[in-house]
């Protein structure tokens, strides 16, 4: 097995990627073991689901060799093998659980897609990124629905096109990761403690709906679904009890 997920003390799902001899490249194999961490991860009572990955790099994208298998198949397989990594994508960005990766060392290729399918990305301060792609007459295709919802259109155009390498800074300002930071592990943990501090439910409701508002038009059907979710929040059992704690001056119950 190249993943291993594993539940904290702090309830928190951490999923690993081991093949540093690989640079932590997947294949078909890889594809399907995180498919199915992720499924039971979703499944589970949990605060929040963290990917990373082992070794100097987080990712070097599709293995090699399985990029020249898939080059002697025929269309049939091809599509089946990038449907699995489209599925991978979907089940990672459709996580009820708030997602973080952290991201070290090289990300190149499907690698984006998986740290653009993630809610909050963290990077170590020397990680390089590159949409390697059309290096090898392909394109990014599977990823580029969460890619391009990630760093937009404009950004797109150009590193789509160009597979040029771009440094974590640069990752930050097209927004692909939201921390650039010389110590991954204490800003994970402190990302971690930030989500934990609050409401479990409520962060749950909150990433929904951002799923069911982003891009949607302002209309009397949205502004209803708005005001349905913060009037049943209200009146929920976390809800009340964030409001008392906050009127009481004390910490609320899923702090204690």
């Amino acid at each position: 097995m190249s993943v291993t997920l594993q539940i904290t003390k702090s309830n928190v799902a951490v999923l690993v990627l081991s093949r540093v001899e690989k640079r932590n490249a997947f294949n078909s194999e890889v594809i399907h073991e995180l498919i199915q961490c992720i499924e039971h991860a979703n499944t589970l009572d949990i605060r929040a689901l963290v990917l990373k990955t082992e070794g100097k790099h987080f990712s070097a994208g599709a293995d090699l060799a399985w990029m020249k298998s898939m080059a002697d198949n025929n269309y049939a397989d091809n599509l089946a093998d990038s449907m699995q990594l489209a599925k991978l994508m979907q089940v990672l960005a459709a996580s009820p659980h708030p997602t973080i990766c952290a991201v070290q060392g090289a990300a190149f290729g499907g690698a984006l897609g998986l740290i653009a399918c993630c809610d909050i990305a963290l990077s170590k301060d020397d990680a390089q990124f590159c949409l390697s792609e059309v290096k090898l007459g392909l394109i990014p295709a599977v990823i580029s629905p969460y890619v391009i919802k990630a760093i937009g259109e404009r950004a797109a155009r150009r590193y789509f096109l160009t597979a040029e390498v771009f440094d974590a800074h640069t990752a930050k300002q097209l927004g692909l990761v939201h921390q650039v930071t010389g110590n991954l592990d204490c800003a994970l943990d402190n990302m971690l403690q930030t989500l934990i501090d609050n409401g479990p439910v409520a962060v749950k409701a909150a990433k929904s709906l951002i799923n069911d508002v982003a891009n949607k038009p302002i209309n009397d059907d949205l502004i209803e679904l708005t005001a349905e979710r913060i009037a049943n929040i209200r009146v929920s059992d976390e809800g009340q009890e964030g409001l008392s704690a906050f009127f009481d001056k004390r910490p609320p119950a899923w702090q204690l």
